[in-house]
C-alpha cells in the first residue's frame, strides 16, 4: 500500500465516526488505522502489519456515567481465548441455529467456537487448545474489541 493511500485512509478515519479500520491484502500485509487519545504507535501483532494512530475526537458529554465492567479474573489453570479482531460476536452460524459451544462443553483444537463478523465478512474462530469451556465471557451480538477475552478454557 502506498503512502498516499494510507494518508487518504487516515483522513477518512479522522473525519468520520469510525474508530478503527483494518485493511488486509491477499499477500498478507495489513494496515490498521485507529483513533487514540494521543499520537502513539500501537505494537504490531504481525511483523508484516503496520499500525497508524490518529488522534481521537474530544469526548462527548454523557447523560449518565457508564458502569465500569470488572473483567472476570482467570483462574491460574484457565486459558483465555481472545478476539483476534474487532467485530460482532456470534455464538451460532445463524440466529435460529444451535450455538457452536456452550459452558461445560469439551472442545478440541481446531473446533469452531464462534463467528466474528468484521466488515460484512464472517470469520470462524477456532480453538487453539483442547479443554472444557468454563465461561462464555460475551453475549451473542456484542460488539467486541481486538484482544477482548471471549472464552475461559480449562485445558486438558
Amino acid at each position: 500500500m502506498k503512502a498516499k493511500q494510507i494518508r487518504d485512509l487516515v483522513n477518512i478515519v479522522e473525519k468520520s465516526n469510525i474508530d478503527e479500520i483494518e485493511i488486509t491484502r491477499w499477500w498478507g500485509y495489513k494496515v490498521r488505522i485507529r483513533k487514540t487519545s494521543s499520537y502513539t504507535i500501537v505494537p504490531q501483532q504481525d511483523a508484516r502489519m503496520t499500525d497508524v494512530a490518529v488522534p481521537a475526537p474530544p469526548p462527548q458529554p454523557q447523560s449518565a456515567p457508564a458502569a465500569a465492567e470488572e473483567p472476570m479474573p482467570a483462574a491460574s489453570n484457565h486459558v483465555e481465548i481472545t478476539a483476534p479482531m474487532v467485530g460482532t460476536f456470534y455464538r451460532a452460524a445463524s440466529p435460529d441455529a444451535v450455538p457452536f459451544v456452550k459452558e461445560g462443553d469439551s472442545i478440541s483444537t481446531g473446533q469452531v467456537l464462534c463467528i466474528i463478523e468484521a466488515m460484512k465478512l464472517m470469520n470462524e474462530i477456532e480453538a487453539e487448545i483442547s479443554g472444557k469451556i468454563v465461561k462464555v465471557l460475551v453475549e451473542n451480538g456484542d460488539a467486541i474489541e481486538y484482544g477482548q477475552p471471549l472464552f475461559l478454557i480449562d485445558p486438558s
